[in-house]
């Protein structure tokens, strides 16, 4: 005589579930185990190595700072070739150096923006627009400062449209940067050199809009009458 078939609970149903995902994975696990732990150890050596490289970056960002607040003093006081090439006998390594050996680190970054400044404070136009070009570190000031600088660059060579367009991107790309009118007045005024009025208007109304308390704001009805003249 058949006897009726006893109707499995929920729970029943999720506790076999759960020996049969057992029993699955332990044979797979059985089967495939020389292969699971290769890829395990690897996996730790890539951490590892992760870990490593971290802390080497940070510890070549440290030093790069310390490199960079030695050479300060050099450049604050327009000792711009001394700062660019460093002081023998000395601690202090020099901004070429500091980017050749930790330009890849943040500080090393910043460190481009000062090279290229003092190129600039010298008349090395060519080697302050590679430098301010090369910038790719990740602080809006210093960004805005790259495109500024090249800017400059530009302007010196008469490319008054590629230089215009170099500080409207240095004006937008923080909105707390206290410079923000003069890259807009600097725009504005390269616009109008190359001949682009209503793009200079463009920069020159937005001035008159947003930053009303600023030095460009005093400056900035006199390229406005150029504008519409």
């Amino acid at each position: 005589m058949l006897t009726k078939k006893k109707k499995l609970s929920k729970k029943e149903i999720k506790e076999d579930k759960l020996v049969a995902l057992y029993y699955r994975s332990y044979s797979y696990f059985t089967e495939n185990r020389q292969r699971l732990m290769m890829y395990a150890g690897g996996l730790v050596v890539l951490i590892v190595l992760v870990i490593f490289y971290i802390n080497h970056r940070n510890q070549q960002n440290k030093e790069a700072g310390i490199q960079l607040a030695r050479v300060m003093s050099l450049y604050d006081g327009g000792a711009y070739l001394e700062a660019i090439e460093g002081q023998a006998g000395t601690n202090i390594l020099g901004l070429k150096k500091i980017v050749e050996q930790y330009g890849s680190t943040e500080n090393g970054e910043t460190a481009k923006i000062y090279l290229a400044n003092s190129y600039n404070y010298l008349g090395k136009t060519d080697d302050a627009l590679k430098y301010y070009e090369d910038y790719g570190g990740s602080l809006n000031i210093y960004q805005a400062a790259a495109y500024a600088g090249a800017a400059g660059c530009y302007a010196s060579k008469n490319n008054y449209e590629k230089a215009a367009e170099l500080y409207k991107k240095a004006a937008h790309v923080s909105k707390s940067d206290v410079l923000n009118s003069d890259y807009l007045l600097h725009a504005g005024i390269n616009y109008l050199n190359a001949g682009i009025k209503k793009d200079a208007k463009e920069m020159f109304d937005l001035i008159k809009k947003d930053y009303n308390t600023s030095t460009a704001f005093r400056e900035v009805n006199k390229y406005l009458a150029q504008v519409e003249e």
